[in-house]
């Protein structure tokens, strides 16, 4: 399969043969693309020509093109349908995707969108996913799965998943229940063929299986999906009864949403924005940490403004130093705290905060001492001072074990407290280094100068 490429001509050709009208070759044209190319086209088009476009082409493709578009142009579009239209495009969907579109609809339409439904039970799954909190393993899963009794047969069990299988877009696994529907174990496809016709289900399957709970966190359940390489996992309810399965498709979706936000955190941006997103709703994501640098670059100011005396001494070359310092601190913060925050995301930290926090100080004492030893020189040989060379090359020893205790130990503190520890790897880690940076350095160079 040759990779789609988006380019000018082709949306040029597309807004072309809509403006022409020219449904026959707009829909030959359509049937070239995947629904997720499509979905990327639509988003490059006017509202109006991408609405023309989900109209023009078949439910069964729409459908999935919706459930992949950015979610302001799905608005945008969704507004344009009837209730019926979109009802159509709901049936057509897997019941997770259906119960994220339905979410985003007006309150004063669900209603009617979901009584427009053919599929009553589909549109029962759907408001049975509705009321579960869109950050919980709840919220994420789907209804269609193959799920079979433990006191079947195998040629029962066979016919009955052949029958719940149409509705299932790809088989992950086969899920075994008693009576009760409470989730007893896996069947391995293996098994079930080279088993006698007659043999009980309960005789075969395989008990050990990993599920998670509806109201387990999606980030939780990233993790176990992750570290155990599982394309599906079950979800069971409040009393181990089956109810729903999540796949990877979704799990790579929270990953991603997750990625982007501690992105955003790191680079100082308190909600989720995106470039296309208004100047005001842009201002309101990047103001609170662009204050707090002003706050941060004030204090710095006030405590220089402190060492005037320094100045006066006639040692004015400490001034030049400082954004080096700063620098320097920023930096080292930076790096441990995004050490810390990556190891926390992924489970990978062991021990105590204590014992973190030792071994940090002596990785930068080590980075602090070689750092230090470069500068010594440098400053020895260009102020012909080394008294002032070995202050500034104290200095540096000391505000880089600092900072690479304050990275450290900052994201494990929020992290105890429930804070997201990534908002520790951007301005707050930076703006708090500089300013004890800069303190500790005119401290130590008027201890060791006698000023």
């Amino acid at each position: 399969m040759i990779p789609f490429k988006l380019t000018d001509e082709l949306i040029e050709q597309i807004q072309q043969l809509i403006a022409d009208k020219k449904n026959a070759n707009l829909r030959l044209m359509m049937k070239e693309f995947h629904y997720a190319d499509i979905a990327e086209i639509a988003e490059e088009l006017t509202k109006d020509e991408a609405t023309y476009l989900i109209k023009l082409l078949d439910s069964e493709k729409t459908s999935d093109i919706l459930a992949e578009m950015d979610e302001d142009l799905r608005e945008s579009i969704l507004k344009n349908l009837s209730t019926k239209e979109i009802a159509g495009e709901l049936e057509e969907l897997d019941t997770d995707d259906a119960a994220d579109i339905v979410s985003e609809l007006p309150k004063d339409i669900v209603q009617e969108v979901i009584s427009e439904i053919e599929d009553r039970e589909h549109a029962k799954d759907i408001v049975d996913l509705l009321r579960y909190d869109e950050d919980t393993a709840g919220g994420l899963m789907a209804k269609e799965l193959v799920k079979v009794k433990e006191n079947w047969n195998v040629l029962t069990c066979v016919k009955e998943m052949r029958t719940q299988a149409e509705s299932v877009t790809r088989v992950h696994s086969i899920y075994v229940v008693d009576d009760d529907d409470k989730l007893k174990g896996r069947l391995s496809l293996k098994d079930l063929l080279t088993t006698s016709t007659k043999t009980h289900i309960k005789d075969v399957y395989i008990a050990k299986v990993d599920y998670v709970n509806v109201n387990e966190k999606a980030e939780e359940v990233a993790k176990i999906m992750s570290k155990y390489d599982l394309e599906a996992i079950p979800v069971v309810d409040e009393i181990g009864r089956l109810v729903g399965r999540i796949t990877i498709d979704d799990i790579v979706d929270v990953i991603k949403e997750e990625a982007d936000k501690d992105y955003q955190l790191a680079a100082g941006i308190t909600q989720d924005v995106e470039a296309d997103d208004s100047i005001i709703e842009l201002t309101r994501a990047r103001l609170p940490w662009l204050f707090l640098g002003l706050i941060g670059g004030i204090g710095a100011f006030v405590i220089m403004e402190g060492f005037e005396k320094v100045l006066a001494q006639g040692y004015a070359i400490l001034f030049l130093f400082t954004p080096l310092i700063a620098a320097m601190a920023g930096n080292v913060g930076v790096q441990s705290s995004a050490i810390i925050v990556q190891g926390l995301a992924n489970d990978d930290l062991k021990g105590s905060i204590n014992k973190r926090l030792v071994k940090e100080m002596f990785l930068a004492t080590l980075n602090g001492l070689i750092l230090a030893i470069f500068l010594l020189l440098f400053v020895w040989l260009w102020t012909k001072e080394p008294q002032l060379a070995l202050a500034i090359s104290i200095s540096l020893v000391a505000v880089i074990i600092v900072a690479g205790l304050i990275g450290t130990f900052v994201p494990l503190f929020l992290d105890k407290r429930g804070i997201d520890p990534a908002i520790a790897t951007g301005p707050f880690i930076t703006t708090s280094n500089d300013i004890f940076g800069i303190l500790i350095y005119f401290w130590i160079a008027k201890l060791v100068l006698g000023i």
